[in-house]
């Protein structure tokens, strides 16, 4: 008996205003190499305003940052990955800063964490890292966007016992529970919710969502990584946020062109960027 074939939906069905915040992508991976310009032409026609770029670590941003230079509504993240904590210096934290104090459309520190399912760095590197990259956030004056696999006790506690709550912070990704969105939610911190909500399988994530105010709900693809459906299995792109909003709304019971315009307006105030006005 053969798997039953999926539709793979244009997300201009949608018909969404052009108001909608990818608020985690890697639209600077090699994925993209051919059809950058496309993807973002995309995104924009199916309603994402704008698109937050994630650059993990100094060099991929010094190389990738000019990709977006004839693109405005996308703004950066930089901060090195949990896996990549081997890279952290005290010569790459004064690159980062440097980089902080002069390019304005970086706006968070991130994404940073723990991640023990990978085995590529060892926990203790990982600590210092994180650690070290929470002292710049704050020296910086930036939201801090949160890696966490694996590890969500010890990332809880570390940023806890490091004084980061009710300090600006998105956890990036979220793939726990109810009473996990309640810790983070009681810390006073936002969460992102990624492609991974529209499989039925996941009931856990599916409830959780359901109890994170309005206010504090962002959305994300994580692209190339994590489509959502229907185009699971094959490389996300920002457009493909519309697909997680209608999966948010319906489980919200809230009409989707009204979450898109929330979750977007949470995503630019969060970040410190440029209201946008619906273009219904």
């Amino acid at each position: 008996m053969g798997h039953k074939k999926i539709e793979r939906i244009s997300p201009l069905t949608l018909n969404l205003p052009c108001v909608g915040v990818d608020s985690h992508a890697h639209v600077n991976s090699e994925d993209f190499d051919t059809d950058r310009e496309d993807v973002l032409a995309l995104a924009r026609a199916s309603g994402v305003a704008n698109i937050c770029n994630i650059f993990v670590g100094i060099e991929e941003y010094t190389r990738g940052r000019h990709y977006f230079d004839a693109h405005p509504e996308v703004f950066f993240a930089l901060g090195i990955h949990p896996c990549d904590g081997q890279q952290y210096s005290p010569e790459a934290a004064r690159a980062m800063q440097e980089a902080f104090a002069q390019d304005e459309r970086l706006k968070a520190v991130g994404e940073i964490g723990l991640d023990f399912f990978w085995k590529d760095c060892p926990k203790e590197v990982q600590y210092a890292a994180f650690t070290a990259q929470l002292a710049l956030a704050r020296a910086v004056e930036r939201p801090v966007i949160i890696h966490c696999r694996d590890a969500a006790q010890e990332c809880l506690m570390l940023l806890e016992s490091q004084g980061f709550a009710g300090y600006p912070l998105l956890w990036h990704c979220f793939g726990g529970d109810s009473a996990m969105a309640e810790r983070i939610l009681n810390n006073g911190w936002h969460i992102s919710i990624p492609g991974p909500v529209t499989y039925p399988a996941n009931t856990a994530v599916r409830e959780a969502v359901k109890i994170i105010p309005a206010d504090r709900l962002l959305l994300e693809t994580d692209s190339p990584y994590l489509a959502a459906m229907p185009w699971r299995g094959k490389t996300n792109q920002p457009a493909y946020t519309v697909f997680t909003a209608a999966c948010v709304a319906e489980l919200c019971a809230v009409p989707l062109q009204e979450l898109w315009q929330q979750c977007g307006d949470n995503a630019r105030r969060f970040f410190g960027i440029a209201p946008c006005r619906t273009s219904l």
